[in-house]
């Protein structure tokens, strides 16, 4: 994967995806690795192929993807909005279908810090009366 690319980041809970999309048949490599050896699960390959399958460039690029932070889910989620901005980048006229489908928007969702006097971020122990 060489020459000219479009680039984006994704991000979602702890991880951050730096996404390049070099014009090909469609690989995507994450890491060095082919998807299918970086994620184990089927569901997840799926769900980070989506904004391709919505805009019908599935087999128009190559995807080359740095991925840090988070665990496998966050790092699909990240590298999913990170393939959405990137596709923006290279045609602005998919923007309507990508906002759409709900892919340009970062989902914001993190956990809960604990606090303090309870077991996690809002369970409480046990109240005993007596």
């Amino acid at each position: 994967m060489e020459g000219h690319y479009f680039e984006a980041v994704g991000r979602r809970k702890t991880a951050t995806a730096r996404v390049r999309l070099f014009t090909g048949e469609g690989q995507i490599v994450i890491n060095g690795q082919p998807v299918e050896e970086y994620f184990a699960r089927e569901i997840d390959i799926l769900h980070l192929r989506e904004p391709l399958e919505a805009t019908g460039t599935a087999g128009d690029f190559d995807i080359s993807v740095l991925v840090k932070g988070g665990g496998f889910s966050g790092q699909v989620g990240a590298i999913r909005h990170g393939i959405a901005r990137a596709l923006v980048a290279a045609d602005p006229n998919l923007r309507p279908k990508l906002r759409q489908g709900g892919f340009l928007t970062r989902d914001a969702r993190v956990k809960e810090r604990k606090k303090a006097g309870l077991k996690r971020a809002r369970k409480a122990p046990q109240y005993t009366k007596r």
